[in-house]
């Protein structure tokens, strides 16, 4: 079994054991008569919220002292919210509501998310005086926004394209867990150390521009042998 196999077997395993924990909360939005578009409307509004509270830190900054307490509450809401992302495809499924439309509402508010979470990354970090940061952030931008545009155009001309190691939901975990660590450490910064957690943020937006932009390039490179 090659390395490709290994991964989508190891994603696929996750996957299936997420579904048996949330299944039996996903069974009771469709007792309750939720949509599977309205779980997508609210983990896109909860996303937002988390990208809100980034820009009013970095508004609140203005070359101070960060309240790390509320980079980390940011962080919590986009893992909070992103689990909805899983729900609401459960629930089409679970609850025989799927369809076309729904499908492509999901997939344009998954794009909005990463809009506001990278662009409120990006305005925390100009206002925390990391300049270089909030530009590697617009390169994360690119690069996740380029490999959902590659695989959507591929699909168009009847290609499937899944390659690549950096799809969205590693790019959510990395996000996440960046802002989370970020605000995590800050809240636990002793006085006296001169580490800047807005480093740990930095360097994971450096690791989405990087793995983004070669996915997009990998995908684009698979479609040109399938189509040669």
């Amino acid at each position: 079994m090659d390395i490709k196999k290994q991964s989508k077997a190891v994603r696929d395993s996750i996957q299936q054991g997420i579904y048996c924990i949330i299944n039996p909360f996903v069974r009771l939005l469709i007792r309750m008569g939720i949509t599977p578009n309205i779980v997508t409307t609210i983990g896109f509004l909860g996303n937002v919220a988390a990208a809100v509270i980034l820009v009013y830190e970095g508004y609140k900054v203005r070359g101070g002292n960060p309240d790390y307490s509320m980079v980390t509450i940011a962080g919590g809401l986009i893992i909070a919210f992103s689990l909805f992302d899983m729900l609401d495809g459960q629930v089409a499924r679970l609850g025989g509501m799927a369809s076309k439309f729904g499908a492509m509402y999901d997939s344009v508010l998954d794009r909005y998310c990463e809009l506001f979470n990278l662009g409120g990354i990006a305005y925390y970090l100009i206002q925390t005086g990391h300049l270089a940061g909030a530009l590697i952030t617009f390169l994360a931008l690119v690069g996740s926004l380029m490999v959902s545009y590659v695989r959507a155009r591929a699909e168009g001309l009847g290609i499937e394209c899944k390659v690549g190691f950096m799809q969205r939901p590693e790019r959510v975990v990395v996000t996440a867990a960046a802002i989370l660590a970020t605000g995590i450490y800050g809240m636990c910064q002793k006085p006296y150390e001169s580490f800047d957690p807005n480093v740990i943020l930095v360097l994971a937006m450096a690791v989405i521009a990087v793995f983004a932009n070669l996915t997009a390039v990998a995908r684009l490179e698979h479609c040109r042998k399938k189509m040669m």
